[in-house]
């Protein structure tokens, strides 16, 4: 069983997102243990790029000031590496194609091989296209984390078939961030995605208190929390490790 699998082991999954390098790369280390302390079960780890078109104004602004203290996808590595030293928990990053291109797809790939970087979503890489990079991410056990949005209609059960790790499905349309209330009809996708497979489903986009946590676990396998834990970074910045444990800790008990 692969380490994203067992993140959903008879349990709901709680997922955290924060972006490399805000406010430094020694922090989003203690950031990243501090979250898996407080019953974080994958992290999602941004690589900071200065045209994150699907994020909204929260998290761009964490891309900034990421780039801005020097962040690269070196350093996105040597955070993997420094945080591999102690944890074993689940790693996934989020990167815009651009970035990984440039790296160098086996080159990028090998790295996360070698870190055991479990998976990556890739928000501007088409479904038609995944065929560029997936005989790379296949040969060094990546797994390509499928994104399902509630316009993708027809497109569900064919994305959902191939979908490996879990199903990232986005709960509203537009850009990240955190929403009053989510109305979409997430069921009747998480009952067309059961029809042809067993996948985990993870809904993300707009979650940020418990209500609505548990709410969206109800009916899925897990929540994705990403904006929410970002403003806690950007208002408390080098002191933020209590506040993020706390916040991160009553989420996951949230979904239990």
């Amino acid at each position: 069983m692969s380490k994203i699998n067992s993140a959903f082991n008879n349990k709901k999954s709680f997922i955290a997102f924060l972006t490399a390098g805000d406010p430094s790369k020694e922090k989003t280390i203690e950031y990243i243990l501090e979250m898996e302390k407080a019953g974080a079960d994958i992290i999602e780890i941004g690589i900071p790029f200065s045209d994150p078109t699907a994020e909204g104004p929260v998290i761009q602004a964490a891309n900034i000031r990421a780039l801005k203290n020097g962040m690269t996808t070196d350093g996105v590595f040597e955070i993997v590496e420094a945080v591999r030293k102690t944890s074993n928990v689940p790693l996934v990053f989020l990167s815009y194609l651009n970035p990984v291109f440039h790296y160098g797809y086996e080159r990028f790939f090998k790295r996360c091989e070698e870190l055991s970087v479990d998976g990556i979503i890739i928000p501007d890489l088409p479904y038609e296209e995944k065929k560029e990079i997936l005989p790379i991410t296949n040969k060094h056990g990546v797994d390509v984390i499928s994104l399902i949005a509630p316009t993708s209609d027809n497109r569900i059960q064919m994305i959902a078939k191939e979908a490996t790790g879990y199903i990232y499905l986005v709960s509203s349309m537009g850009v990240t961030g955190v929403r009053n209330s989510i109305n979409t009809d997430l069921t009747s996708i998480v009952k067309t995605v059961r029809t042809v497979t067993d996948v985990p489903v993870a809904v993300g986009f707009g979650i940020s208190t418990p209500e609505q946590a548990k709410q969206m676990a109800d009916l899925s396998d897990g929540v994705i929390v990403g904006s929410a834990i970002v403003k806690i970074i950007e208002k408390h910045g080098d002191n933020a490790n209590k506040i993020l444990f706390d916040y991160v800790n009553e989420m996951k008990n949230a979904i239990k």
